[in-house]
């Protein structure tokens, strides 16, 4: 009897567990537990900070008076490198996302009422931004940025919204994701729950306006973790290893903490220059990087750099690099094949050629930890890019079928060693990796 009271009190125990986390997870799925920083309440009409109620419709002439800076600002979060698809009509949409379990498109954000935003209200755009919600509460994906968003101010909220509903409606459909899973964004309060801040950060008054104007810039506007974050197995970032540098699309996004950013060679005053120009001494910016000096950071005043250099820095001196020891037929043979491919346009000591390719003996590329973007470069070349100022650097061909594996790792190694003062440690199998590596 006594083992039969045991049994059953331990599946009336089991039972109450399990009932409990179903209508936990019910609760969850049915966004009990959603947190919106959005106030879409009539009353009061003008919030603790000043700002009028989102729930309160715009007039045209707010609507006229804010379009100005709202375009400043949808530069600043480099709204159109994802909103406007390679060739597509302005703010349509139709950018890939290659996820690990399918493609994610960018949606129309033009004032088209069937297929962009046209309909929707001032609150609605509020909450999509800022909760991940949008008309009519269906989830947003997390390609959208709104966990970084979510620290926007409203008045900024409020002039993206003027700005987009100032320019030409394009009719264009928003293209399918194609996700095996169709019900994945019914499931996103419980993504939601875990990775989306429930408070906004405030400014850190032990630092100067200009540190914390970066922040916000850095963290919200130019949402950056969310490409120089890596992320975990649910896709969220990973808050403790913020900005660490992440692999996306292929190749890494890097580290641009202040040890980062100083293991690069990055001084204050060196990424204030080139944030907006996209080239200097440690470069030029490549792959989707590229896309955001096209897109943004060239667009930005020059307190606005200078405070993002100020944040992201923080102080940090750039440090210095020096060769290290490398095998000398690994040196013989990455030197002869920099010598015979590479030093017409990047010259014999590595010094580069204005308007030709940048340089070598300052790369940053060369310091990174992990060889990956500069093995895509020699593996797949490089286009040729044009920067702002006019000025613009030529093509890089690849050098895939030139070079074996074992060549392209000694080239490397010969270049990590001598200029970026990091281990030669790149092997054929690396290289061999890369050239079977998909990218966009």
């Amino acid at each position: 009897m006594r083992k039969r009271s045991l049994a059953r009190r331990i599946l009336v125990s089991i039972a109450v567990v399990v009932v409990a986390c179903v209508l936990g997870a019910l609760a969850v799925f049915l966004g009990a537990f959603e947190n919106s920083v959005v106030d879409t309440s009539l009353e009061p009409l003008v919030t603790d900070d000043g700002h009028a109620s989102p729930a309160r419709p715009m007039s045209d002439d707010e609507i006229a008076a804010l379009a100005p800076r709202g375009r400043y600002l949808a530069a600043a979060a480099d709204c159109a490198a994802c909103h406007t698809g390679p060739g597509g009509a302005p703010w349509a949409g139709g950018r890939a996302f290659e996820m690990p379990f399918g493609t994610l498109y960018a949606t129309n954000i033009s004032p088209d009422p069937t297929y962009g935003i046209g309909g929707w209200s001032r609150a609605d755009f509020h909450r999509a931004l800022r909760d991940g919600v949008g008309k009519g509460g269906r989830h947003l994906y997390p390609a959208m940025p709104y966990v970084s968003y979510r620290n926007l101010t409203a008045a900024d909220v409020d002039a993206l919204y003027a700005f987009l509903m100032t320019q030409a409606p394009m009719a264009v459909p928003n293209r399918a994701d194609s996700f095996p899973f169709p019900y994945v964004r019914r499931f996103m309060t419980f993504w939601n729950l875990i990775n989306l801040p429930r408070t906004v950060a405030a400014d850190d008054r032990s630092k100067a306006p200009a540190w914390n104007r970066g922040r916000y810039l850095v963290d919200a506007l130019g949402h950056c973790g969310e490409c120089h974050t890596p992320r975990d197995f649910t896709m969220g970032m990973i808050r403790d290893r913020y900005l660490e540098g992440a692999l996306i699309e292929g190749v890494d996004a890097p580290d641009i903490t202040p040890a980062g950013l100083a293991r690069l060679g990055f001084s204050e005053e060196g990424l204030a220059r080139f944030l907006p120009a996209g080239l200097g001494p440690q470069g030029v910016v490549s792959f989707s990087m590229y896309d955001v000096v096209h897109h943004s950071t060239r667009y930005l005043t020059g307190d606005d750099v200078a405070a993002m250099a100020a944040y992201l820095v923080d102080g940090a001196l750039p440090v210095a690099t020096a060769p290290v020891p490398i095998a000398a037929d690994v040196a013989a043979s990455g030197r002869q094949h920099y010598v015979e491919l590479c030093s017409a346009c990047h010259g014999l000591a590595g010094e580069g050629i204005p308007h030709v390719a940048p340089a070598m003996a300052t790369n940053a590329d060369l310091r990174l930890p992990d060889a990956r973007n500069l093995l895509v470069a020699v593996v797949d070349g490089l286009p040729a890019r044009a920067f702002p100022g006019r000025e613009r650097m030529q093509a890089m061909p690849a050098f895939a079928d030139l070079l074996a594996d074992g060549e392209i790792a000694d080239l490397a190694n010969y270049l990590r060693a001598t200029w970026g003062g990091t281990a030669p440690d790149v092997t054929a199998d690396a290289v061999s990796e890369i050239r079977r590596a998909e990218r966009p």
